[in-house]
């Protein structure tokens, strides 16, 4: 069965991008010395998925800004907002969550839950993500859009994989 996955990086304070949006603190320190055997593959990780979830600041920020464009994979936009469309978006008004689950039972690669923090929030608040990949940067932000908004129900996770490279540690949890 296909997996909502979340993955995204997050600086070491909590934040996902900086109070402008922006993305451009999301490298590592320059240090091989710590980096673990195995590496986090991304582009393994992009390979098992077909499906993107955002939200509209997310899809604005990165793909209509043309910093990525997604285009072999289907993007499903929750917003309320009328925004340019592209061939492979579509737009959700309506109760996202419920969405992504009936999709979740079609048959197809796995479903990444790209963010923003909103839409994150939602999912994890509804407790129907699968699995969690976070990046955390060797970065304090000080501020900007928080990733855990807080007054969730309790998730217990397990640490199914973790690596470290360039700085970057790299943690992936299941469900318990």
């Amino acid at each position: 069965m296909r997996k909502i996955i979340l993955n995204l990086a997050v600086s070491l304070d909590g934040y996902i991008c900086d109070e402008n949006g922006g993305f451009d603190w999301i490298v590592g320190h320059g240090k091989d010395s710590k980096n673990a055997t195995e590496v986090y593959d991304f582009e393994k990780f992009l390979d098992g998925v077909d499906t993107l979830v955002m939200g509209s600041v997310s899809y604005e920020d990165v793909v209509l800004s043309g910093l990525s464009t997604f285009d072999d994979k289907e993007i499903i936009v929750a917003t309320h907002r009328e925004l340019e469309a592209r061939e492979n978006a579509k737009f959700i008004s309506g109760d996202i969550c419920n969405s992504i689950l009936e999709r979740k039972e079609v048959e197809g690669k796995n479903i990444w839950l790209f963010g923003g923090a909103v839409l994150t929030d939602s999912f994890i608040r509804a407790n129907i993500v699968d699995e969690y990949i976070i990046a955390i940067i060797p970065t304090i932000l000080g501020n900007g859009r928080r990733l855990f908004k807080g007054d969730y129900p309790k998730i217990d996770l397990q640490l199914n994989d973790y690596s470290i490279n360039d700085g970057i540690t790299t943690l992936t949890y299941g469900k318990r």
